[in-house]
């Protein structure tokens, strides 16, 4: 499986404007990418999707509250928020398999960081970092509407 950017590799791209890089990472022959993004087999490291809707901040999961999804382990915080996810999973995980979503608008995955998220539209995205997060602040329904469409074919490994 294609793996995410590690973050020496995605600040490099960010540094030097990355253009001619990420288009080369995009061009290699890859196999389909994991469907969400783990740290561990941990789902967006382990931070509970379900508080960021509910208490509006990053929450980290606890070991006794988890569900799978889309071949990841999802912790959180409590059971009610695991019993929401599990109903409605849609409803609450993060877009673009919980990868960074300025990445993915430039066509290419890299972590992210739990702190630097943004619920748009009742969506969750998720960035690399707080300074990456201001650059997709600039322009996000721009960033969006390019990540929505880059997706399916990160995802399918095109």
């Amino acid at each position: 499986m294609q793996k995410a950017l590690s973050r020496r590799q995605f600040a490099g791209l960010v540094m030097t404007g990355g253009l001619t890089a990420a288009a080369l990472i995009a061009a290699r022959p890859a196999l389909a990418i994991d469907p969400v993004f783990t740290k561990r087999g941990l789902a967006i490291r382990g931070y509970d999707p379900v508080a960021y809707f509910t208490d509006g901040k990053p929450v980290e999961g606890k070991a006794q509250f988890t569900t799978e999804y889309e071949g990841a382990v999802w912790r959180f915080a409590s059971a009610a928020n695991r019993d929401a996810f599990a109903a409605d999973p849609l409803r609450y995980a993060p877009q673009y398999g919980g990868y960074c979503a300025w990445a993915v608008s430039e066509g290419y995955t890299a972590s992210i960081d739990p702190d630097a998220w943004k619920i748009v539209d009742d969506k969750l995205y998720l960035n690399y970092s707080k300074s990456v997060q201001r650059r997709w602040e600039r322009d996000i329904p721009g960033r969006i509407a390019k990540a929505d469409t880059n997706w399916p074919q990160i995802k399918a490994g095109g």
